[in-house]
């Protein structure tokens, strides 16, 4: 098994910059997509973490926000279900994505304009809807619990 010490020090760094930087826009993309968008924005700013002062610092607020954002969807039932629904409806456009391929008579402009179809915008879609359903039961387990609290 490799370990750290025998990564060239410029790979590492390369490594550090592109993961970290691209969890960060993804993450932020996912805050107004469907996805978990501030888990993304935390993760990159915990890669990131490992080469910047300042990643550091704004990790533990953003990861605090973020675990307060989820004991909220999980408050009420209302929500819950909600939130469900939610998930459950991201994958089902993933599998309609997947498997229709043609543009909507509704479409006003250029077909060459609509977004491509197929499975792989479809998978990206129903994977979004598993990792949001996913951290509904995690956000459920560690937030609905008597005493727990988002900042635990």
């Amino acid at each position: 098994m490799m370990t750290t010490e025998q990564i060239p020090p410029w790979l590492r760094r390369t490594g550090i910059e592109v993961a970290g930087w691209s969890l960060v826009v993804l993450g932020l993309a996912a805050l107004v997509l469907p996805g978990p968008g501030l888990l993304m924005v935390v993760a990159g700013l915990a890669v990131l973490s490992l080469r910047y002062h300042w990643a550091h610092r704004w990790l533990h607020p953003v990861k605090e926000r973020a675990f307060r954002a989820a004991a909220q969807q999980v408050q009420t039932v209302p929500r819950i279900i909600a939130t469900v629904c939610g998930g459950l409806l991201v994958i089902a456009a993933g599998v309609i994505w997947g498997l229709w391929r043609q543009v909507p008579n509704w479409w006003p402009l250029q077909d060459s304009w609509w977004l491509p179809g197929g499975w792989v915008t479809g998978g990206t879609l129903i994977g979004s809807g598993c990792i949001g359903l996913a951290l509904i039961v995690y956000s459920y387990i560690r937030f609905r619990r008597p005493g727990s609290s988002p900042h635990s």
